[in-house]
């Protein structure tokens, strides 16, 4: 058994799209509108075959994304090498992102940064 996807809303997605295309190598879809209820998505593949579903739908409650709260946590996306880890998360703060933490070695040997990007929601970059 293996995760087919996962999925998130978003208010903008053209510009969640963008990110995950322009930073870590996405590949979207053509994007699905449904006229009836304005529901659009786009599928965001990735190389290992991990695809990312952002969606969007207007009327949406948008609540605060306390990073210390139950639920989605992070995604975590494996970029191959400290180095790599490194350089995309100074990229991704030059670009305006805010830096949670790292890089750095976390207790359980992970060497990683976590980054707040889409609407405040946090990816983690790990080799």
């Amino acid at each position: 058994m293996r995760i087919e996807h996962i999925a998130m809303y978003v208010n903008d997605l053209e510009s969640a799209r963008e990110f995950f295309v322009k930073y870590l190598g996405g590949t979207p879809n053509d994007g699905y509108h449904n006229k009836t209820t304005d529901f659009r998505s786009y599928f965001i593949s990735f190389d290992d075959g991990a695809r990312l579903e952002l969606m969007n739908k207007p009327c949406l409650e948008d609540a605060p994304k306390d990073p210390l709260r139950t639920g989605y946590a992070h995604l975590a996306f494996s970029v191959g090498s400290r180095e790599r880890v490194d350089e995309l998360t100074e990229t991704l703060k030059d670009a305006g992102y805010q830096v949670m933490s790292g890089p750095r070695t976390t207790g359980d040997g992970y060497y990683e940064s976590c980054i707040a990007v889409i609407e405040n929601n946090l990816i983690e970059l790990t080799v």
